[in-house]
């Protein structure tokens, strides 16, 4: 009997910022309980740290490399089998909740035969605060703070409006609502924990008087100037004091504010009975939060590229319990996982893996290293145990040992007798880049100063769709 699956997806959550992984302070019980009742990955990547690439490669089950958008670039149209879609042609009721999953235009399904989205054009989410919200409201951005912004504010309005609120509401209201006669594939997805950082006053409260950790600064790590201040939307940024503690205090309570809000769906009373379900959770990319004097994403760093990744399912699938995996994996892996548990035929287009076997704690080979990139940042190599990352611009080495130096402060690369290791990660790049179209290659060395463009020539074409106003 196939399984009903349940995706969650949070965006922008640090892979360390769960309880699981003995956060000093955050709370997050919910996703505590799924890594307990199933397999929790320690290394696994956003192989394009940032939302679109990362979104397509959940949809797709290809990599950055193979769908070809490795950096941010919106308005682009693209073919290929989708995960919703197969399931969907296997007997599956497909549906999208929350966040969409950057499909473009904004209304094509992908697969779902029917969705509820936040963002984008037509928003179910803002025509329900226009409609629910308080007269003169101004939207999800009425606090002040913006999208990218490390400032923060409290969540204006009542707490039913949030958006985290309205989306598990809108997935309660499917599972009441759904087919009884078929398994469901249902993606719940959360703007949180991406800015704006405005999360109810009693999640910023909880956080502000538990206090927060200190932002880790590596050795290899440069102050930013005054000149690249930016106060929209920093890549850069040194935070202290006040701002450090409410920043941190506003992002851990957006994930703590999901949390509980997936106990109402998680559950047997109210929500969903999980002995029948495949449970997945995972977040698109991570947050830089400070760390390194950096925001946001793009980097191949811990902080930015490393994001949760449990699955927990009824026990005809043999998943173990309580158990963490610590081999590389990526978004692309979950495509052919999930429809490897449903048994499923895996399209030929998909070139992640399945961790199937994984889950079960079956012997089986897997990728020596997982390559990450990001137009603009630097391209990794990471095994899980070691990272190397070059710089395509400048050519700056950088080496870390992520067993000893979990938040990548101690660079290793100047150092005599990392020269072996460094040749080796060196090689394994070249390896990589050899027949990119940018020339990151030649005479089998890296060739810094090469163009990065955020889309290689698979990646689809830029397509304009006239917005439908609103009625």
């Amino acid at each position: 009997m196939q399984p009903n699956i349940l995706l969650v997806v949070t965006e922008q959550h640090r892979g360390d910022c769960v309880g699981y992984e003995n956060h000093p302070v955050l709370l997050t019980p919910t996703m505590d309980t799924i890594a307990r009742n199933g397999v929790r990955f320690g290394r696994f990547y956003s192989a394009c740290p940032s939302c679109i690439s990362a979104r397509r490669s959940i949809l797709t089950g290809q990599s950055p490399q193979k769908h070809g958008l490795v950096g941010y670039c919106e308005g682009l149209e693209w073919d290929a089998p989708t995960l919703p879609g197969v399931l969907r042609d296997h007997g599956y009721q497909t549906h999208l909740v929350g966040r969409t999953m950057h499909q473009f235009p904004t209304r094509k399904r992908r697969g779902y035969e029917s969705m509820e989205i936040a963002g984008g054009d037509d928003s179910d989410y803002d025509e329900f605060l226009r409609q629910h919200g308080p007269s003169g409201q101004t939207g999800w951005y009425g606090s002040g703070v913006m999208h990218n912004d490390w400032t923060v504010h409290p969540w204006p309005y009542a707490e039913h409006l949030h958006q985290t609120n309205w989306t598990v509401e809108r997935a309660l209201h499917f599972l009441r609502r759904r087919d009884p006669s078929c398994p469901f594939f249902l993606t719940v997805s959360f703007i949180a924990a991406h800015p704006p950082l405005q999360p109810p006053t009693f999640y910023l409260d909880r956080y502000l008087r538990t206090g927060v950790p200190e932002r880790a600064i590596g050795d290899w790590a440069t102050r930013p100037g005054p000149e690249e201040s930016d106060l929209a939307a920093p890549h850069r940024v040194d935070l202290q004091g006040e701002a450090l503690l409410s920043t941190r205090a506003a992002y851990y309570g957006l994930i703590n504010h999901i949390d509980d809000q997936l106990r109402r769906l998680l559950n047997p009373v109210v929500g969903l009975n999980c002995r029948d379900t495949l449970v997945i959770f995972t977040s698109d990319h991570g947050e830089l939060l400070g760390d390194h004097y950096l925001w946001r994403k793009g980097h191949p760093l811990e902080g930015s590229a490393r994001v949760p990744f449990a699955i927990a399912g009824p026990e005809a699938l043999g998943i173990r319990r309580n158990t963490q995996v610590d081999l590389p994996c990526a978004h692309a892996d979950l495509m052919p996982t999930v429809l490897d548990l449903a048994g499923v035929p895996i399209p030929e287009t998909v070139d992640g893996r399945s961790l199937a076997p994984l889950l079960r704690g079956e012997q089986a080979p897997w990728r020596d290293f997982l390559h990450i990139e990001h137009s603009g940042f630097e391209h990794g190599l990471v095994d899980g145990q070691q990272k190397y990352l070059w710089n395509p611009t400048t050519g700056r080495e950088l080496l870390f040992d992520l067993v000893a130096d979990p938040t990548e402060c101690h660079d290793l690369a100047a150092l005599p007798e990392s020269s072996p290791r460094l040749a080796l990660w060196r090689q394994r790049l070249v390896e990589r880049l050899a027949d990119r179209p940018e020339g990151f290659v030649a005479e089998d060395k890296l060739v810094p100063g090469r163009p990065c463009p955020a889309v290689l020539p698979q990646a689809g074409t830029r397509q304009q769709y006239s917005r439908r106003p609103f009625v």
